[in-house]
C-alpha cells in the first residue's frame, strides 16, 4: 500500500479553517457595528466568553469585541446664538423670503443640514438659519438646560396641591385638568414639587406629565397678529384713559343723564357712557363752554335740547344705566378717548359703538 503524505492536507485544512474563522469573526464585527448604530453595545448582545458559532468556540479575544464602541446619535437640538433675534428664511439664502424670527434663548430641532445653513423646526416656525447664529450639540444642550424650564401638566379633572409629599398632608388648593405649573423638583416616582401661587406644593406624579420647555420662534403671520393686537390694546388704553373728574352739582348731573337717555337710551351701556364722555370732553376743551349746561344748550349742538325733549326727560324718569353713565363720565371715565363728536354710523370714520360713530 502506498503511503500518503497527509502533511500538505493538514496545512490546507488549517489554512481553510483559519479563513473561516476570520470571515466569521469579520461578519460578527460588522453585525456588531450595525447593531451599535441603534444604541446597543455589542457586549449586551453577545457573551464572548461562551460564543459558539458552527461549533467553533472562542473565535476572537473578547477584549477585541468589547472594544467596539457604540455609535452615539448626534443631538438634533439647536439653540439661537444671538443677542436679540435672527431671521428665519424660506430657503438657505439671505435673499430668500423671511418666514419668521428665532429670538434669543429660543430653540428647536434640526430638520436638514445645508452648506452654512440649517433648516430648523421651532414651534409653528420652520425654515433656514445661518449656522453662525446657532448653537449645536453640547453647546445647545448647555444653553437649553440654563434657560429652559420644566412644566408639569395636570392630567386629572381635579388634583390636590399638597403642602407636603404625603396623602395625609394639608392642601393648598385644587388644580384642574390641563393646568400647567413650574416644576421645582421631581422628588420620586410618586411626587413632584411645583410652584403654586408662590408656595412649594406637591402633586401626585401619577396624575401629571412633566415636559422640558424651551421658548420657540415666531412666524411672520404670528408676529403680524401680535402687533395688530398690541396696537388695538394701546388704542383701547388711549380711548379709556381717565380724563379727570369734573365737579358738578346734582342738577347738572341729572341733566347729563337726561341727555344720555335722549341720545342713547336704547343703546348698550357702552354707547351711553360714550355720549356722556363726549359732553365731558367738550367741557374740558377750550373750544367749548366750560360747564355742562352751557355745552348741552349751545346753539345747534344737541337736538333734544332744542326740541324740548331733554327738559321733559329731566323732569320725568331716567334709566338707572343712564344715571350710572353720567356719574362715570363725570368721574373722568371714557371709552372714546377725547372724542368731542358723535353721529349715526355711516357719516364718517371713527369709533363705532352701537348705532353711533364717535370722533
Amino acid at each position: 500500500m502506498m503511503k500518503t503524505n497527509l502533511r500538505p492536507f493538514r496545512y490546507a485544512f488549517a489554512f481553510l479553517l483559519g479563513v473561516t474563522v476570520m470571515v466569521t469573526f469579520n461578519c460578527i464585527q460588522a453585525r456588531a457595528v450595525r447593531l451599535s448604530d441603534y444604541g446597543a453595545g455589542i457586549a449586551s448582545l453577545l457573551d464572548p466568553s461562551s460564543l459558539t458559532i458552527n461549533g467553533i468556540e472562542q473565535l476572537a479575544d473578547p477584549s477585541v469585541i468589547n472594544s467596539i464602541e457604540p455609535v452615539e446619535e448626534k443631538s438634533t437640538l439647536v439653540m439661537a446664538n444671538v443677542n436679540n433675534a435672527v431671521n428665519v428664511r424660506a430657503e438657505a439664502t439671505e435673499d430668500s423670503e423671511k418666514v419668521g424670527v428665532l429670538y434669543k434663548d429660543c430653540g428647536g430641532r434640526i430638520v436638514e443640514n445645508g452648506e452654512g445653513w440649517t433648516k430648523i423646526s421651532s414651534g409653528d416656525l420652520e425654515g433656514w438659519v445661518r449656522n453662525d447664529y446657532l448653537l449645536f450639540e453640547d453647546d445647545a444642550v448647555a444653553l437649553a438646560e440654563k434657560v429652559g424650564v420644566r412644566i408639569v401638566t395636570v392630567e386629572s379633572d381635579a388634583l390636590r396641591v399638597r403642602k407636603e409629599p404625603s396623602l395625609d398632608s394639608g392642601v393648598y388648593g385644587l388644580v384642574a385638568c390641563g393646568d400647567e405649573l413650574d416644576v421645582v423638583e421631581t422628588l420620586s416616582d410618586e411626587w413632584v414639587s411645583v410652584d403654586y401661587e408662590g408656595e412649594t406644593g406637591y402633586l401626585s406624579a401619577q396624575y401629571v406629565s412633566v415636559d422640558f420647555h424651551i421658548d420657540a420662534g415666531e412666524t411672520v403671520e404670528a408676529i403680524k397678529q401680535r402687533q395688530k393686537e398690541e396696537a388695538e390694546r394701546k388704542a383701547k388704553e388711549e380711548r379709556t384713559k381717565n380724563q379727570g373728574a369734573v365737579i358738578a352739582g346734582a342738577d347738572e348731573a341729572r341733566l347729563l343723564a337726561a341727555l344720555i337717555q335722549c341720545e342713547a337710551g336704547g343703546e348698550p351701556y357702552e354707547g351711553q357712557l360714550a355720549v356722556g364722555a363726549v359732553v365731558m370732553n367738550r367741557v374740558r376743551s377750550g373750544g367749548y363752554p366750560n360747564t355742562i349746561t352751557e355745552v348741552i344748550y349751545a346753539s345747534g349742538q344737541f337736538t333734544p335740547a332744542r326740541s324740548g325733549k331733554l327738559a321733559a326727560r329731566y323732569n320725568g324718569n331716567i334709566k338707572d344705566s343712564c344715571i350710572q353713565a353720567a356719574q362715570q363720565a363725570l368721574a373722568g371715565e371714557t371709552n372714546v378717548g377725547t372724542a368731542t363728536h358723535f353721529r349715526r354710523v355711516g357719516y364718517t370714520d371713527g369709533i363705532v359703538i352701537g348705532h353711533h360713530v364717535f370722533w
